[in-house]
């Protein structure tokens, strides 16, 4: 199956099993490593095209797909990630002259993907309710029932992966689904909906919308929508509750910013820890929610860590405006201009009173690309120490006492994940229990997998994703009294 046109470079939005032209303006792309133009274009949604979207997925909601068994919908899924293995090359490929993205981690991200929809594949025939013995002569009933029109807003660090994470559990319960991409990086998105046109889904049950904020408002507005799950900053997460709730009280999961904490005790492997730290801001760029943008050592080794992490850095950067396609590449440019700007401006700003180890010029390579940059005891009321910056970006403090670590640690409105790194497991979870974040990982970074749920405390979200938890979130309970007499 081939996915790209190069022929014919016009994408559309997808309703009702087939691609057509939206009624909006053409949106193009430059390719984030040189500013070249990508040769592939799509036209954004207008209103009508979200309310025509939107009624073919409540046509579809109750109708032939009200009648597929929950075996049935496993089996479309299990062929779903066979397809999307299948077409991992090309779907890659425009995601990453969208995004700019690696493809060396845009492949790894297709088996989280695939794991990911085979897991919810296997749930779709073993969603179960409860019963309760007869009292007061009546008999209780408590089932799951699918919440109807949902829809996926998704941020441009990983499009396909939250496209996924946000379809297959939605239809795995039996809801419907309408997907809006980043308008930053929608390209691999709209290919994917054609495998699951391909896996049998029936017309109007996978939707997807391109667009810019307008769209998502008027999804997250829309009286006949049910739910919304978002990934995106906390800002535009509050805009989307606030719609959420002002128009029908849908239902919403948030999956938000981060400034997450990496906590590296002297009794550490430290060959392990500067694996993990370096990976942890500088994966896609720093483009991760959940990246660790600050780094607590503690005082006996602080001078000697950092030290191999300036030196871990710069061989980053000495590889810096490799184009991303290349195998070999692992350090990409950030999305687009704006991004570009809005980084580079946060580091200069930070640089006029804090100290900078390594990076923070200007290292564009005639792209979007920015050195990893290390900032080192940074005022703790600066921008680039309390913001989320989304970029290579790394905050460094040092402590003397795990009190102290925790304390800094929790100072911050985020709460999305974190790190420890330490050779005494009790130590380990002692502290883990104490950070106030969604997920912790113990010597290792940023881990995620289908089997557990994410999301964040405070400022970072509500609500969870993967897991058997992010599978209830797409389900409502409904409870049935039967009288015994």
């Amino acid at each position: 199956m081939t996915l790209i046109n190069t022929q014919n470079p016009e994408l559309g939005l997808f309703l009702n099993n087939e691609y057509v032209k939206g009624e909006g303006p053409e949106l193009c792309f430059k390719n984030p490593k040189d500013q070249s133009d990508i040769p592939f274009r799509v036209n954004v949604a207008s209103a009508a095209d979200v309310d025509r979207a939107v009624h073919n997925a409540r046509t579809a909601f109750i109708g032939e797909w009200a009648s597929w068994t929950g075996e049935r919908r496993g089996e479309a899924l299990y062929k779903l990630a066979k397809l999307v293995d299948d077409n991992k090359h090309e779907l890659a490929y425009l995601e990453s002259i969208c995004s700019g993205k690696p493809l060396s981690g845009l492949l790894m991200e297709f088996d989280m993907m695939t794991e990911a929809i085979k897991y919810y594949a296997g749930w779709a025939d073993k969603l179960k309710g409860e019963s309760y013995s007869p009292e007061k002569g009546f008999y209780r009933i408590v089932k799951r029932e699918p919440l109807g029109v949902c829809c996926g807003i998704t941020a441009w660090n990983a499009s396909l992966l939250f496209a996924a994470w946000k379809s297959v559990p939605a239809l795995a319960t039996g809801n419907v689904i309408i997907i809006k991409p980043s308008e930053k990086s929608p390209l691999g998105t709209v290919a994917l909906a054609a495998l699951y046109k391909k896996a049998g889904f029936p017309s109007g049950v996978f939707q997807v919308l391109v667009g810019a904020g307008d769209v998502g408002s008027l999804l997250s507005s829309h009286m006949d929508v049910d739910k919304i799950s978002f990934t995106g900053s906390t800002a535009i997460g509050r805009r989307v509750q606030e719609a959420s709730a002002k128009s029908n009280l849908k239902r919403v999961t948030l999956e938000l910013g981060g400034k997450s904490p990496a906590i590296v005790f002297d009794n550490a492997n430290l060959d392990q820890a500067l694996a993990w730290v370096t990976a942890g801001i500088t994966a896609n760029a720093g483009q991760v929610c959940a990246a660790t943008s600050r780094l607590f050592i503690q005082a006996s080794i602080f001078d000697a860590f950092l030290e191999r992490l300036q030196a871990s850095f710069e061989a980053i950067a000495q590889n810096l405006g490799m184009d991303p396609l290349d195998p070999k590449s692992q350090y990409g440019p950030v999305v687009d201009q704006s991004q570009y700007d809005k980084i580079s401006q946060i580091i200069q700003e930070g640089k006029k009173t804090n100290k900078v180890l390594t990076g923070g010029g200007d290292d564009s390579k005639g792209g979007n690309f920015i050195a990893p940059t290390i900032f080192v005891k940074p005022d703790k009321q600066a921008k680039v120490y309390r913001e989320e910056v989304f970029g290579p970006v790394l905050c460094v403090q040092s402590f003397e006492t795990e009190d102290e670590v925790v304390k800094e640690a929790n100072d911050t409105e985020y709460g999305l994940s974190g790190a420890v790194f330490t050779r005494d497991i009790a130590q380990a979870l002692r502290v883990s229990d104490r950070i106030r974040t969604g997920t912790i990982s113990i010597n290792c970074n940023l881990m995620v997998g289908p089997q557990t749920p994410m999301g964040g405390f405070k400022s970072s979200g509500i609500g969870r994703e993967m897991g058997e938890e992010g599978l209830h979130h797409y389900t409502e309970t409904k409870t049935i009294w039967i009288s015994m007499s």
